[in-house]
């Protein structure tokens, strides 16, 4: 079978036309670098209320995309120049394209039921497979369940095609590796796995990205070790902020500062010495994080293999990492209410100015923003809450402001939440006349201000982390 399909990719020549399915955070910049290297990009993307009003703006050259993005806006206007990018809502120019990728977000609506809502996804790969042709190439570049691309994927596009896969079109799974404020480098110098469901599909997919590749490496493998590869990487990373976020709990329970903890440890290094540490935060935010170990749980669990050997009665680790990075905006609730106590206030009736809206500093990303958790729990506890963010214009049911002097005036407490860069330079005499407070409280959240600077200006300051001033004199 696989020779077949190989020969039917040599048939059909080299890649020159490239169709990307879903125009966010992914499928623009992979466009771009796509329409640098082949022929010619088409960018799918449905003309919806909600997302329509990107298609003339990318046709015009123009990135929808807000925040620091560097490079992005050249790129894009030099290929739409050139004609080699054109974004479309008629998906039936997939069947014009040799490979087609797939970057459309996969949530999941209640992660305890561990059941993602792949409804968004399962309608890209439609469209997809409605109108593929033979000795096409279909990629998935979401992250997905363990065994989504070899099974669920693979049957819809052969339900919708007529053909099927790894005789008549490839089927792979290529990872994003991306952050946003970096996606035109990640691209194009992190190493890209690539896992097709077959031989054939795997090195027509190395095809497809290598031209993009700078200094990164392509890594060929299975479809499904693709899949837990980035499953996997995406918990670990969350775990890593989790042990720091619980260092940092403890750190203020005894009274020392973290960060020089942090510092201590970091210095530990030698041939075989690993002791890597993150940074602790408000929460972790974003699409990948907050939703990537259900993904790799629900792979565990769905698998038609053997069970897992595991302790009776432990919690996955994983799942516990994702608890404890969940609970701290709660923890960030808790140092206001502290802080407003020791102010003599009450966090009902307080005026909150709350810094940072999306979940990633000098961008407008605010997927899963942790900022919202700890905005619903004030709220509940009847605070009056302002919200700031630079780069965030608008979010349902939520007046983000981008005066921070208006949202700084009259409160009784600062909350920051983003490490936005602006927020660094703070200035505490400028803060304090805006919020005509002899008592104005701060809540560090990212550890960006100078408390003893903010103390010494009569503020009450609080910060994850630091056991060593949340108790300081008044």
């Amino acid at each position: 079978m696989g020779r077949v399909l190989a020969d039917l990719f040599k048939k059909r020549g080299p890649v020159r036309t490239i169709g990307v399915i879903g125009m966010g955070y992914v499928g623009i910049p992979a466009g771009a670098l796509f329409a640098k290297s082949f022929e010619k990009v088409y960018g799918f993307q449905r003309d919806s209320s909600s997302s329509g009003y990107k298609i003339n703006l990318l046709n015009a050259g123009k990135n929808p995309l807000k925040g620091e993005e560097p490079g992005l806006d050249e790129l894009l206007n030099e290929v739409v120049q050139k004609k080699k990018f054109e974004c479309t809502s008629d998906f039936s120019k997939i069947s014009q394209c040799d490979a087609v990728t797939i970057a459309i977000q996969t949530p999941f609506l209640n992660p305890t039921d561990l059941i993602p809502d792949f409804s968004a996804l399962e309608e890209g790969i439609r469209q997809a497979g409605k109108y593929l042709s033979e000795g096409s190439l279909i990629v998935l570049e979401s992250t997905i369940t363990p065994g989504t691309t070899a099974n669920w994927a693979k049957k819809i596009l052969e339900e919708e095609s007529g053909l099927v896969a790894g005789r008549a079109f490839g089927l792979a799974h290529a990872p994003e590796r991306v952050m946003v404020g970096r996606l035109l480098r990640n691209i194009q110098e992190h190493d890209r796995i690539v896992g097709g469901i077959d031989d054939a599909s795997t090195n027509r997919a190395m095809e497809l990205y290598g031209p993009v590749l700078t200094s990164g490496k392509l890594i060929p493998m299975t479809a499904t070790a693709a899949e837990v590869t980035k499953t996997a990487e995406n918990t670990f990373r969350d775990l890593q902020i989790a042990a720091a976020n619980q260092l940092a709990l403890y750190c203020e329970a005894i009274g020392i500062n973290f960060y020089d903890v942090r510092k201590g440890i970091d210095s530990l290094k030698g041939d075989g010495i690993t002791r890597a540490i993150l940074w602790p935060g408000a929460g972790v935010g974003g699409h990948c994080l907050t939703k990537d170990t259900y993904h790799l749980e629900r792979g565990v669990k769905i698998a038609d293999e053997q069970s897992v050997d595991f302790p009776d009665g432990v919690e996955s680790l994983y799942v516990t990492a994702r608890h404890i990075n969940d609970f701290m905006p709660m923890h960030m609730v808790h140092l206001l209410k502290k802080g407003l106590n020791r102010s003599g206030k009450k966090i009902k009736g307080a005026r909150v100015a709350l810094l940072g809206w999306s979940f990633l500093a000098n961008t407008d990303d605010a997927r899963n923003t942790p900022s919202e958790s700890f905005y619903l729990l004030c709220m509940e506890e009847g605070a009056d809450i302002r919200v700031h963010d630079p780069w965030v214009t608008n979010w349902p049911g939520i007046d983000v402001s981008q005066d921070l002097e208006s949202v700084l005036s009259g409160v009784d407490a600062v909350v920051i939440f983003t490490g936005h860069r602006m927020y660094y330079q703070l200035d505490s005499h400028k803060v304090r006349e805006l919020s005509g407070s002899s008592r104005c409280v701060i809540i560090d959240g990212r550890n960006v201000i100078d408390p003893d600077v903010f103390i010494q200006n009569g503020f009450i300051y609080l910060g994850i982390g630091r056991g060593d001033k949340n108790s300081h004199p008044i």
